[in-house]
């Protein structure tokens, strides 16, 4: 019988810790495929003392013998993506040998980041909060069948097909009133392009089914997080692909019915990076003390992240819509030592309390908080402080999925799996 893909996302506004898990639960699995997302994502791992960033290769790429593919959902810089090689290449790590790019994939140009910046410029105070890497005007051309795939690369007309995108995209900048890509972009551009067809290529659709019907266990991981979804998420504050589960069978060329354990990863508290609504964001002197402790800054924007208690009508709604079994709980550590937590367990919307996420969240939301107690802990012992494991109960039933996994410390090592009780 053929195996199914599992899949890891996101459950909360992105920055949830995905990366940290994948490389955690990676000995699991043979191949890690990325559906979605470019390098506007950061997966950061911390192993050895070391802190690793990825943003477009799969967190797996640290485990030997794992394969790493990039799907045909990512969008990629070949930029971005040779400087991140050269820097795993520079710690040992031999990518050539465990990297997959699908020849679906599109590609990000100098002029998609010049589209971005002036785009994101000309909204003014109503700014989306882009990380300006060109993620969107390339996926505007991926559904406007305009894109430069990375097949495309092997062809012959494909100094044709360059240029007549760039023309295209010189044309919308000049609406703009806006300045294109410079030579130099354009030289070093190609200049990736050129060690990017180095690389492997496949048909990820094809690779995929013959490793599962091989047996092989894939993870799926993905970007961002549920409540950044283009179509599911806080519109218009949002990323510009489908972070959610349903992105995976889209983003990798998987049927629904071979989707096997989907797990996600929320903080133990909230986070948002740029503009958006953020019903239980804290705005003083609290929420500046969780940005201290968790080091909340983005690691592909370095942008202080918006901090806020824990909401449940949110994560119950990502459970929800991606058909989540099991959940990750991350950073508990960071709320060591607060004496009371606050947890939003309702919305009051227009005068009526709701459990459920509104269509509408940027105004008129007042959240309904519950408080616990706080806790003390030690992951020495292997074993949770009792008010943590009554904060994990609560969620548990809250949102009805099982929390399998708690991290305490941002090392690969300081991680709890509960369902084995034992620090791994």
């Amino acid at each position: 019988m053929a195996a199914r893909m599992d899949v890891l996302l996101g459950a909360q506004w992105g920055d949830e810790g995905k990366g940290k898990v994948v490389d955690v639960i990676a000995p699991r699995y043979e191949v890690i495929a990325r559906f979605q997302g470019g390098p506007n994502a950061g997966h950061t791992l911390l192993f050895e003392g070391h802190k690793h960033v990825l943003h477009t290769i799969p967190s797996g790429v640290f485990r030997q013998g794992t394969v790493n593919l990039v799907g045909n959902g990512v969008v990629v810089d070949p930029v971005i993506f040779l400087k991140e090689v050269r820097s795993l290449e520079a710690c040992g790590v031999n990518v050539r040998d465990c990297l997959l790019i699908s020849r679906r994939a599109h590609l990000i140009l100098p002029t998609h980041r010049a589209l971005d910046a002036a785009s994101e410029a000309d909204k003014g105070k109503q700014k989306i909060g882009s990380t300006l890497k060109g993620i969107g005007p390339t996926y505007m051309d991926k559904t406007g069948r305009n894109g430069l795939r990375v097949g495309d690369l092997f062809q012959a007309d494909l100094h044709d097909r360059i240029s007549a995108l760039k023309r295209k995209h010189e044309r919308l900048l000049s609406l703009y009133d806006a300045p294109g890509s410079t030579i130099e972009a354009d030289a070093e551009w190609l200049d990736a392009v050129e060690q990017l067809k180095r690389f492997r290529v496949v048909d990820c659709e094809h690779y995929l089914d013959e490793a599962l019907r091989a047996g092989k266990r894939v993870l799926a991981e993905g970007a961002q997080g549920t409540l950044l979804d283009i179509d599911f998420g806080t519109y218009p504050f949002v990323t510009s692909s489908n972070t959610i589960c349903a992105g995976a069978c889209t983003g990798l060329g998987i049927a629904p019915n071979r989707i096997g354990s989907i797990t996600g990863i929320f903080k133990a508290y909230c986070t948002r990076v740029g503009s958006g609504p953020f019903p239980t964001e804290l705005d003083d002197a609290t929420g500046e003390a969780i940005r201290q402790a968790g080091h909340e800054f983005g690691s592909t924007t370095g942008r202080a992240r918006r901090c806020g208690w824990l909401d449940l009508p949110a994560l119950r709604y990502a459970v929800m819509i991606n058909g989540i079994t099991e959940l990750a709980m991350m950073k508990a550590d960071v709320l060591n030592g607060m004496a009371t937590l606050r947890v939003c367990t309702h919305y009051r919307v227009n005068g009526s309390l709701t459990d459920r996420m509104p269509y509408d969240v940027s105004s008129g939301i007042e959240p309904v908080y519950r408080d616990m107690p706080g806790w003390v802990s030690s992951n020495a012992s292997g074993r949770l402080p009792a008010e943590l494991d009554q904060y994990i109960t609560m969620i548990e039933e809250a949102v009805g999925v099982p929390i399998s996994i708690v991290s305490l410390g941002p090392d690969r090592a300081e991680t709890i799996m509960r369902e084995t009780a034992s620090v791994r």
